[in-house]
């Protein structure tokens, strides 16, 4: 936090800390089996300067657009894969230029890479992103286990790559996501665990050893009163009891696992400033200078079911007393921007920085800056 003040005079502002990113880092590595890869989601966060830092300490960074891989290759990234559906040609084709493993979400997708890639003369690096027959319990968002977007559902997958050997693509395995922000350990083991046997059946099915395996992610970070963190001791025995008994088919395979939030979501803070005090009907509002343009999620209107508060603190004030129970609201001309709902806070009056913590992820780039024309929030990485 004092670190954080020193950079609170400009606002709205985020402001990033990159040791804390490099301490999960090591945390992982350390708790999972020797030899797994840890990719970076940059949708998380994906700043410039995080993601250059995010290149030199991680395995891999995955991108969802063609905007994010100009910026991972800005940043000199080597090895990247671009999944998400919707691809354009000009995507497609920036990607295949550029050397980048493909996760194709449907079949119509991989013709067209195979047809792009024919017209520039390259050999294509391609996954499939399967959709899975199960789903990851306890998880904020399911990605596998009924109709989706993503992916090709998993009983069509062995055909699929069959016909990507065929047509001699470089096929570089299966990337197989469940869900995202589960802090279920046990539930987060259990997938992992069915993640490996599904690879093993596709593979078998194929006949072919996959390079990667991406076992996606679902770590979730706790943002509310009462959460616990996920226990990476757990879950890394768990996936070293699989990845031990593995179908002989995948021996050879590598294997990583992809996060964003969990990285990268407690390195931040967002700091916005009280430009006004009033009182209604005998409730008290802190107006400030930010509000959800910026921090979407912490407005809980990110898909979130139940709006609950961010951790939130009076920046200046920290450590002190609560004198007073509180709103906490944007600039904008709507109820919905509400960053802390009758919160209690030491006395904040204005020119007083409010801190809402637990964003450094989905924050400043899932955010609807644009809206009522305020602009942008200022964003700065320390730590480095």
């Amino acid at each position: 936090m004092t670190a954080a003040m020193e950079h609170a005079d400009v606002t709205p502002s985020f402001i990033y800390d990159f040791a804390i990113v490099r301490d999960k880092v090591a945390m992982l590595r350390g708790a999972l089996p020797a030899g797994v890869g840890i990719h970076y989601a940059m949708k998380a966060n994906p700043l410039p300067a995080m993601v250059t830092a995010m290149v030199r300490l991680v395995d891999g960074i995955d991108v969802a657009s063609g905007g994010e891989l100009a910026v991972a290759l800005a940043a000199g990234a080597t090895h990247v894969s671009f999944a998400g559906p919707g691809k354009r040609d000009a995507e497609l084709a920036a990607a295949v230029a550029a050397g980048t493993t493909i996760n194709l979400e449907s079949e119509n997708e991989a013709c067209r890479v195979l047809s792009i890639a024919e017209r520039l003369g390259r050999t294509p690096l391609l996954a499939v992103r399967v959709n899975p027959d199960f789903a990851l319990k306890g998880s904020g968002m399911k990605m596998g286990g009924g109709a989706a977007p993503f992916g090709v559902d998993a009983e069509r997958v062995p055909a699929l790559v069959k016909s990507l050997i065929a047509e001699g693509a470089n096929w570089r395995g299966f990337h197989i996501f469940a869900g995202s922000q589960s802090l279920d350990s046990n539930a987060i083991a259990d997938t992992q665990a069915a993640t490996v046997a599904l690879a093993a059946r596709l593979a078998e099915e194929v006949g072919a050893t996959p390079p990667l395996v991406n076992l996606g992610g679902g770590l979730g970070i706790p943002y509310f009163a009462g959460e616990q963190p996920v226990d990476l001791a757990v879950i890394g025995g768990q996936l070293s009891i699989a990845l031990d008994g593995r179908a002989d088919v995948l021996a050879d395979t590598k294997f990583a696992v992809e996060l964003g939030r969990w990285l990268v979501g407690e390195c931040g803070l967002y700091l916005t400033r009280v430009i006004d005090r009033k009182e209604s009907r005998g409730e008290t509002f802190l107006v400030t200078d930010g509000g959800l343009h910026h921090q979407l999620a912490a407005s809980g209107n990110f898909g979130t079911v139940v709006r609950r508060n961010y951790p939130i603190a009076v920046a200046s004030r920290f450590g002190c007393d609560i004198e007073e129970t509180v709103s906490v609201v944007g600039c904008l001309c709507t109820p919905l921007d509400r960053l802390g709902d009758r919160v209690g806070l030491p006395r904040a009056d204005v020119g007083d920085v409010i801190a809402v913590f637990m964003a450094g992820a989905y924050g400043a780039s899932a955010s609807p800056a644009a809206f009522l024309g305020h602009g942008p929030a200022h964003e700065l990485l320390t730590g480095l």
